[in-house]
């Protein structure tokens, strides 16, 4: 590992990211032969962002809408206890309040919490949740404080392209409220991961977006990514395989 690399939460530096409605504790112990962290979820926290996943699934996507959200997440970290990675979660809610309480789910079972800045569809943006936050740099602060608080590592997901948001800026704000980790989704803006490593370098950045192989993981670390992460690969084993041979090859992996 070169000495550019941010100390990491998780090793080796591939992470599973969430995919709503399929990440949960089985999915992370199928790759926990090849990453170092899980990200379940994503899930929702409050009953105005469980109304919006009950919209979302209503037109054919999947959520996770278990009765209680705190005891699935509590569930799910403890039958990850003997799994070879760090389990995260992907929170949403419309208030910090309940990313507090879940922040707290996360840090009894040394799990990360992630603040869901991504999430696009309407729904979740009708009651604030997803990437509205990226627009409202002083709310997502509180977000990341009320987590930190909890003594959770913090990780915010974000993604590029969204207009009027600067995510060099997002990286600086969210890492002086608490925030350790900075998972980006690059969409098709790969070079920002530069841009947020550069504004925030005590964060651990992780880059996403159609890492698949050598060429992507080698482009991500070549901006300063920390480590890499897959999404709709991440059931696939033979991607994975590559993912962590680049890794270890480029020595950013144990």
């Amino acid at each position: 590992m070169t000495d550019s690399f941010v100390p990491g939460p998780f090793e080796p530096r591939l992470a599973l990211a969430s995919l709503s409605g399929e990440s949960d504790a089985a999915w992370a112990h199928r790759g926990a032969d090849y990453a170092g962290a899980a990200f379940l979820g994503g899930i929702a926290l409050d009953e105005p962002s469980r109304e919006a996943a009950r919209a979302l699934v209503e037109r054919d996507r999947t959520e996770f809408l278990p009765a209680d959200p705190l005891s699935w997440i509590d569930d799910q970290l403890a039958a990850l206890a003997d799994a070879d990675l760090r389990a995260g979660v992907n929170v949403r809610a419309t208030t910090p309040e309940p990313v507090r309480a879940a922040a707290e789910a996360c840090a009894a079972h040394d799990a990360i919490l992630e603040v869901n800045a991504h999430c696009r569809q309407p729904e979740l943006r009708a009651v604030g949740c997803g990437e509205t936050l990226l627009a409202d740099t002083d709310r997502l602060r509180e977000y990341v404080a009320s987590a930190a608080a909890a003594d959770a590592t913090v990780s915010v997901k974000v993604r590029a392209e969204v207009d009027g948001v600067d995510l060099a800026e997002t990286a600086a704000a969210v890492a002086d409220a608490g925030a350790s980790v900075l998972h980006v989704d690059a969409m098709d803006s790969e070079s920002v991961v530069a841009d947020v490593a550069t504004a925030a370098p005590e964060l651990f950045v992780v880059a996403n977006n159609e890492v698949r192989d050598a060429v992507s993981v080698q482009e991500y670390l070549a901006y300063g990514a920390d480590a890499v992460s897959v999404g709709r690969p991440s059931t696939e084993p033979v991607v994975l395989d590559r993912v962590r041979d680049a890794l270890r090859e480029a020595r950013v992996d144990a």
